[in-house]
């Protein structure tokens, strides 16, 4: 182990931090980060537990402001001999690491391989590789003297998959694990219903590249001149292009043609099945009502015994508003790395917030998903108008099943989108918060219930039964839930989306919360729309929503969401034929609760 003697000038008071370099089994450096308590400026004698995420933004992402702030407080520093910064990650970034760190608990970053100061090169995400990583990682840090052999796991979103990965096949010192926002099934969230995500690939691809290629990176202690640095920065010009890659992966059973693996079962946690259905080791869910993960959560919950706790909150995949992240993680620390006795396990698994319930009613629990208690209420797509919107029909959603057959005609309008500070843009750290959705719902086929008479309680999956006839061979159908209020503002709730060439239902070779259906998208199961009306089931992202009394309910059909989701173009839009009637009965399923 080696201490930068520059660190000193850069560091706070507060905890001991070093760094060196750890070899993976086969023989790939990887950089490491310290931070251990400390008493009069040196680090405490006796062993402690060990928490650590296996970062692939590289330790704490050395943002180009981050360098220049280390320039101006290192005159001896030449930046036009591109002179890389001195070993100076801090937690000032992470505050609540530091409070595991005062606790008594030893905190490493790592840089995952092909990122930061780590050598090796990227197959793409979520590579096996990463995962026996983790193992030899969680082995060393138990080995070292400064560690009494428990050893915790901690991040958010790739950083939560890669713990599910290394729980699924866990060394012997990996005590429990912490994911947030962490990702189930690779294929339904890079192919949402077989439509490409191609905003977010795109996106998260050129951050990452520049991460790995560009952006300055914090060199590890017994580097003074940055040859190491320099060295591991040259082999990450060779990582893969991510969003190439799965842009030549359509099919959940596509095969990539560089490495002749079919990814989808090679990087997806979903299909390790046998092991994360082992109930081995701890673990502690949390996610968000607004991130593209609180599908892939619930998920994680019905099928890893190992989930002790999931708590789903209202925020979106970067955010927590308020939710004490020390607390709660040294909470499950302090029960499974330090044996302190907690009510935990005998505690409710589940804790949700109700989005817009009353203060005192917004926390629920519950032991089991779905809940209980939730019943099926279906809302029929009828004939307007309601005089609530100008949308392309202005159609009624009523609770009476339709009589005789009636038909809606759509002409696609490739401009309908939900916005840019989506879900799915925050996914990639761009921005969140959903404007009104009028002018969405404008382009659309809009169904729309009457005023509420008392608070309408949704908790679950909803479910969109759509019966569907076009004069294309196939469509994307892009399906939004929303709250209207008496003043005409349009909230978003949730949204779904299914390509009519991929609605196969199968039977998953995993489990899925009741009432959620699942379509293989097989090459051998994509299929063109027949001239006659077929129906299309799919699920929205799940919801814990309170409509009040007086609101309304809408469900709004496009046919593209551009800024989010890619849907192939013609010159001339098709004509879409949304089917409502006694033999085709498109419908939308909500799961209701009691008040």
């Amino acid at each position: 182990m080696s201490r930068d003697p520059d660190d000193s000038r850069l560091a706070p008071p507060g905890p001991f931090h070093e760094s060196c370099y750890v070899a993976a089994r086969d023989g790939t450096r990887l950089a490491v980060f310290l931070f251990r308590p400390a008493e009069s400026g040196r680090p405490v004698a006796r062993p402690l537990p060990v928490v650590w995420t296996h970062n692939r933004y590289h330790a704490q992402g050395a943002a180009p402001e981050r360098v220049r702030a280390w320039e101006e407080h290192l005159p001896w520093l030449n930046p036009a001999a591109s002179q890389p910064p001195v070993s100076s990650v801090s937690l000032d970034d992470t505050p609540w690491l530091g409070e595991l760190v005062d606790n008594g608990y030893v905190v490493a970053i790592v840089d995952a391989r092909g990122s930061g100061a780590s050598f090796g090169t990227r197959s793409g995400p979520l590579s096996p590789d990463e995962a026996r990583d983790a193992y030899d990682l969680t082995e060393w840090f138990a080995s070292q003297p400064w560690c009494d052999g428990a050893v915790g796991m901690f991040g958010r979103s790739y950083m939560g998959t890669n713990q599910m990965f290394a729980a699924a096949a866990p060394s012997p010192h990996l005590r429990a694990v912490f994911p947030e926002m962490a990702l189930f099934d690779l294929y339904t969230f890079v192919y949402s219903g077989g439509v490409f995500r191609h905003d977010f690939a795109r996106s998260w691809s050129r951050d990452v590249a520049r991460r790995d290629r560009e952006d300055p990176a914090v060199r590890v202690g017994g580097d003074p001149s940055g040859a190491l640095l320099a060295e591991a920065r040259a082999v990450h010009a060779f990582n893969r292009d991510t969003y190439g890659m799965f842009a030549n992966l359509p099919h959940r059973d596509s095969t990539d043609l560089e490495s002749g693996e079919r990814s989808y079962d090679l990087r997806n946690p979903a299909y390790d099945g046998h092991a994360l259905r082992t109930p081995k080791i701890p673990v502690y869910l949390l996610a968000g009502w607004y991130d593209p993960f609180v599908r892939d959560a619930f998920a994680w919950f019905v099928n890893t015994p190992g989930v002790r706790r999931l708590v789903v909150g209202p925020w979106a995949h970067t955010g927590n508003l308020g939710f004490d992240l020390a607390a709660e993680h040294l909470r499950w620390y302090d029960r499974w790395l330090k044996g302190a006795p907690d009510p935990i396990e005998d505690e409710a698994p589940l804790h949700f917030y109700v989005i817009g319930a009353p203060e005192g009613e917004r926390w629920r629990a519950a032991w089991s998903w779905p809940l209980p208690e939730a019943r099926p209420l279906d809302l029929y797509l009828c004939a307007g108008p309601t005089g609530t919107v100008r949308s392309c029909n202005d159609g009624l959603l009523g609770s009476a099943p339709p009589k005789g057959e009636a038909v809606d005609e759509y002409r696609v309008d490739y401009t309908a989108t939900s916005g840019t500070a989506s879900r799915w843009t925050n996914a990639y750290g761009g921005p969140f918060g959903y404007r009104d959705l009028l002018s969405n719902d404008e382009k659309g086929l809009t169904y729309t219930t009457g005023a509420l008479e008392a608070d309408l309680n949704v908790v679950g999956h909803p479910v969109a039964h759509v019966w569907v006839s076009s004069s294309a061979e196939d469509l994307d159908l892009f399906a939004f839930l929303e709250e209207v209020g008496p003043d005409g503002a349009v909230r978003y709730a949730s949204e779904g989306v299914l390509r009519a060439s991929h609605r196969a239902l199968a039977t998953p070779p995993f489990l899925l919360p009741g009432g959620v259906p699942f379509h293989r998208s097989g090459a051998g199961d994509v299929a063109p729309l027949p001239r006659h009306p077929v129906e299309l089931v799919f699920d929205l992202h799940p919801i814990a929503r309170r409509f009040p009394r007086g609101h309304r309910v809408r469900l709004t059909l496009t046919c593209a969401d551009r800024d989010n989701a890619l849907t192939p173009e013609s010159p001339e839009p098709p004509l879409v034929r949304i089917h409502r009637g006694e033999q085709t009965p498109t419908r939308l399923v909500l799961p209701v609760v009691p008040g």
